[in-house]
């Protein structure tokens, strides 16, 4: 049954919850069978606060309906970004190594936007995924990359796209055995590690690139 189902069940509830009530209301106001207990409440206002009554709990119960629906709408998109940039810094990384293949002179205004885009959407990844350096490893501050460097830290680059967009831990998550927790915490902080990584390097790379471009 998916979420639409399920609302549409849980509004179905809701409503016949409340004509429940309003039924009950109904019969209070009409009071009981003469001789069955006290005299029934002639008060005219009666069900004017039960009608207003049973209005608010509908209003209450159509909001939360909302609220879930809206949350439905986040997530969804959420998810839909994740997976957009998932799949776009793997196109972004194939057109590094081919040209790297290829022997190709470097393109620094190409590298520089390939990267630029490359830590755009793996930050954005690691605001859902909050990837952080653990305690007891020390942060990398590693010296300005140097002009004759800039291959060896596009290939490097690639090789840390590949360990993050293979690791299980993003692909088997909802398949996880519970013999496996150990193995599947450690894929997971690798995962972490990889992604900060691509955010400092590609950062790095991007400056350097930006650096090196023949002005125009």
């Amino acid at each position: 049954m998916n979420y639409r189902d399920v609302k549409v069940q849980l509004a179905g509830f809701l409503v016949v919850g409340v004509f429940s009530l309003c039924l009950a209301g109904t019969t209070m106001a009409q009071g009981k069978p003469t001789g069955a207990g006290p005299p029934p409440n002639n008060n005219p206002n009666l069900d004017d606060r039960i009608r207003q009554a049973d209005e608010s709990r509908l209003r209450t119960a159509e909001m939360d309906v909302g609220t879930d629906e809206k949350n439905q709408k986040l997530l969804q998109a959420a998810i839909a970004n994740m997976k957009e940039d998932f799949s776009r810094i793997q196109v972004l990384r194939n057109d590094i190594a081919r040209n790297l293949v290829a022997r190709k002179p470097l393109d620094y205004k190409l590298v520089s936007e390939q990267t630029t885009e490359i830590n755009r959407r793996a930050s954005r990844l690691n605001v859902y995924m909050r990837a952080r350096v653990p305690a007891d490893q020390k942060q990398d501050n590693s010296p300005e990359l140097k002009s004759a460097e800039m291959i060896g830290a596009l290939v490097k680059l690639c090789t840390l796209i590949d360990s993050f967009t293979e690791n299980p831990a993003l692909k088997n998550a909802a398949t996880i055995d519970s013999k496996e927790l150990a193995k599947a915490k450690e894929n997971k902080a690798n995962a972490h590690r990889d992604l900060l990584a691509i955010i400092k390097l590609s950062a790095s790379l991007q400056k350097k690139s930006e650096d090196l471009r023949t002005p125009q």
